[in-house]
This record gives C-alpha cells, structure tokens and sequence, in this order.
C-alpha cells in the first residue's frame, strides 16, 4: 500500500517547552488513522506541524514521497493538504455557501484582471463549475435547508459541519480533522462520523482524525498513534492499542495491576475465638 503521509523524527519546541519530542510514523493511500492522547500530549501540534501551521524544531515531513517542511500552509494546500480547526475559523458573517465557496479560492484559475471581463475570458464557465462542486458538497453533508443561513446563526453541530464542507471544497486527497466531533451531542456524532466514514470510503479521502471519543475512534478508524506529553507511546491497530497497558495508564488513569505470590502474602490473622 502506497504511503501518502510520513513523519520522520519531528520535535517541536517553544523556547524551553517541548510539545513534541521524536514522533515519527507513516500514513496509507485511503486510510483513516486517527491520533489519540490526554489533553497537552501535543496532537494539535502535530496537525499543525504536518499543514504547514508550525515548522518543527527537527524532522521532516513528506508528503506523497516530497518533502514539505518547509512548505507554507497555502502551499500544502494546494498539493492536497486541507484540515478543519478544533476551535471554529468560519466567517461568520457570510452565509453557509459563501463559506464553502471560500475553501475553492486556491482552484480559481481567473485573476483580478480576467475576471473583470467576466463574460469573455471564462470566469463565468468557471464560477459555474465551481457552485456546482459546492452544492455536491452540501448534499453530501445534508445542508441543503440552510444553505443561504449566516453561518454565525448556526447551532455548533451544524457549524463543525459547515466547517468540514469548506475543507472539503479544497478538494484534499488528505484531510486533518482537529476533534470534529468535539461539543456535539449522541445523535450529532454519529451524524459526523457517517459522513467521515463516507468521505474516507466514497471520495476516497485519507483521514487523519483527533478525536477524544473512544468510542468513535474504535469503531471507525483503521489505524491509532497515541501521544503522551509530546512523545508516541503506542501505534497500531485501535482494539490492540486500546488494550496496551501504557495507553491505559495514560490515556484512561488506570494503575498497573499489583500481583502478589500467594506464598509472599501475609499470614492472616487468626480471629480470637
């Protein structure tokens, strides 16, 4: 299976604080690999690494066989790199269409001085293709009702889902999602999860999801990295993972179990009769 994504021994340091510290692994063509830690173990740091959002201290980052590290976000972008934010980056002020057709600026093809002469130079053919792709994607996602709505109006669900759709407008062969399913409730994540599912099996989209909802995360992902205060502690399929005794006592707070030989035990005491 072809590698589309691979991070070689990254580090990543503000001043004396290490977010990162070594992390490297590899990501196939088509897979939904999701990334898993405590809060401050340095996922978002990763994400932020890999689309061009921070440059790491050391390593390096290759995408599709090229290095990318010292590659500008919009760059990455354009190779096929788009992501959503943990917390929300919408306009919101403009409407859910307006939004999504944002996520299409780095495919225009017309400029400043093409698109004046809108009728002559295909700006207009163009625009055209474009809305067209936006609105696959809103039916996609189920957004059809509130397609003209402020996205400012929106309840969060539905706002994380807008968000996505902008990503999706970039038309990424791989695309980061920064806990997607973060604030919603039951009927909502399941909702989110089916579209990532779809995006992942139907357009074919690698994912590469953060996502505190174990739940989730073991039902949907083929493959899981744990973090743990800046360095990978574990990788590899979600059920084994879940079950290494380093991701318990990190990721869920449990002690390692004290056995004790039966003949090192203390003699009970004997009760007074």
């Amino acid at each position: 299976m072809a590698t589309s994504l691979e991070v070689r021994g990254v580090s990543l340091r503000f001043g004396g604080v290490r977010a990162l510290t070594d992390v490297s692994f590899a990501i196939n063509e088509g897979e939904l690999f999701s990334i898993i830690g405590p809060n401050g173990a340095g996922k978002t740091s990763i994400v932020n690494c890999i689309s061009g959002r921070y440059k790491p201290t050391e390593g390096q980052l290759f995408y599709q066989g090229r290095d990318i590290t010292g590659l500008t976000p919009n760059a990455r972008a354009s190779l096929g790199i788009g992501r959503t934010f943990q917390n929300l980056a919408l306009f919101h002020h403009m409407s859910v269409l307006d939004n999504i057709m944002v996520g299409r600026h780095h495919l225009l093809k017309n400029n400043f001085l093409t698109g004046s002469l809108y009728w002559l130079t295909g700006a207009r053919k163009e625009e055209l293709e474009h809305r067209r792709k936006v609105e696959e994607i809103i039916d996609f996602l189920d957004l059809q009702s509130m397609r003209k709505a402020t996205a400012g109006t929106l309840s969060y669900g539905l706002r994380k889902r807008v968000e996505l759709a902008r990503a999706m407008a970039l038309e990424p062969r791989i695309i980061l999602l920064d806990e997607p399913m973060a604030g919603m409730n039951f009927e909502e994540k399941e909702d989110m999860a089916r579209y990532i599912v779809d995006l992942n099996e139907e357009f074919g989209m690698t994912v590469v999801m953060i996502e505190h909802d174990m739940g989730v995360v073991m039902d949907i992902s083929h493959r899981v990295m744990v973090l743990d205060f800046g360095k990978k502690i574990a990788e590899g399929d979600p059920a084994a993972v879940l079950a290494d005794p380093h991701v318990r006592r990190a990721y869920l707070g449990e002690e390692d179990e004290v056995l004790v030989d039966p003949d090192d035990a203390p003699p009970a005491q004997e009760s007074a009769a």
